[in-house]
């Protein structure tokens, strides 16, 4: 039975299933591009971010969390869900535009985006982690020791401000950063190698680093002893600890000039994951159009495909078309003013026997 066949036994006054009649007569279905075959591999990357390699790695990992219960009418397979996801955090677009990209809805490319950043947040646990066997430990410390000959260090730690939009009401303004725009100020522990070994994607932009160190797990777990005598490194901002070592203000002996060097070289590296990370998911650099909540999720989520890139070899980095925004600078909160400890100490003595 069509349509015209339905408004003919329908009653004049029958207006619910006139308007029920209207609706069938205006579902459609958009045409939807095979972008993962008709692609070349280049093409394929400039659009998604990811090699199709990669793509192939990730999607038996989340494929059981992206399909229906129950079978639906144009079902849109998991790996068209995925790549309509990367298509979005490569780009950073409205959901309108993304779905125009892929051949959906708008809402159901916001449903499906909310769907695969859930799914890909599941996999943190197993991409996202510290060391933890004593080898795993040993190889992080070899990996950062080959960067400048810094002895004992299980990773490079840093924050980095993700822009947002205004998450609006009384509290907006804990979300406005010192250069002005609104972000979540996301704290990142690297290794040698550009993986993200532990994130905290939860402070607005206004908290300082420090703050967030205080208040976060990685420092109760390195406190506790959990990896023995090794250091993690932090610029100024940071205050000095027997476990975190910063670099010093005003360096004056050779010894404590080739500290500093060393320091700036090896620590470097959580620099070197922010630009990777940004420039593989520009989302990331123009700003997550979504909720706070999505938006952390969005975080962690491109910070899981960013550890899988890695561990794939897919390093390939795409142009430089977005510019991190640096964190070079002395911060002014600084509490150890020269003050060197015990530890750090000998790390300048030792230093100064390998001129």
């Amino acid at each position: 039975m069509d349509v015209q066949e339905l408004f003919e036994i329908f009653d004049d006054d029958d207006d619910m299933l006139r308007d029920l009649a209207n609706n069938i007569r205006g579902y459609s279905v958009k045409e939807r591009e095979d972008h993962f075959n008709n692609c070349n591999e280049t093409e394929f990357f400039n659009r998604f971010r990811l090699k199709k390699n990669t793509v192939l790695i990730i999607l038996p990992q989340i494929e059981h969390l992206l399909v229906h219960e129950t079978p639906r009418y144009h079902e849109i397979d998991p790996r068209t869900q995925l790549l309509l996801t990367l298509r979005f955090y490569a780009t950073g677009n409205f959901y309108i535009s993304v779905g125009d990209f892929i051949g959906v809805h708008k809402t159901t490319a916001g449903r499906i985006i909310k769907r695969v950043t859930e799914a890909l947040v599941s996999l943190c646990p197993e991409y996202i982690r510290m060391p933890q066997t004593e080898q795993e430990k040993r190889g992080v410390i070899m990996d950062f020791f080959s960067l400048a000959q810094f002895r004992g260090v299980c990773g490079a730690i840093d924050c980095t401000h993700i822009s947002i939009l205004s998450p609006g009401g009384e509290n907006a303004e804990f979300f406005r950063n010192r250069k002005g725009y609104f972000s979540l100020n996301v704290q990142v522990v690297s290794d040698a190698r550009n993986n993200i070994m532990d994130i905290v994607a939860r402070w607005p932009g206004s908290c300082h680093d420090s703050h967030i160190f205080s208040n976060s797990r990685i420092k109760a777990r390195i406190e506790g002893g959990e990896f023995g005598d090794a250091v993690l490194l932090g610029d100024s901002g940071y205050p000095l600890r027997n476990y975190l070592m910063t670099p010093l203000i005003n360096p004056i002996t050779r010894a404590e000039q080739m500290y500093n060097r060393c320091h700036i070289s090896t620590r470097s590296v959580v620099e070197r994951t922010f630009g990777i990370w940004k420039r593989r998911f520009p989302i990331l650099s123009l700003g997550i159009r979504a909720k706070i909540p999505l938006a952390q999720r969005i975080i962690i989520a491109t910070a899981v495909l960013q550890n899988i890139a890695v561990q794939q070899r897919d390093e390939y980095i795409p142009p430089d078309e977005y510019e991190d925004e640096g964190n070079f600078e002395i911060n002014e909160n600084i509490d150890q003013l020269q003050n060197i400890n015990v530890v750090q100490q000998q790390y300048i003595h030792y230093f100064g026997t390998l001129l």
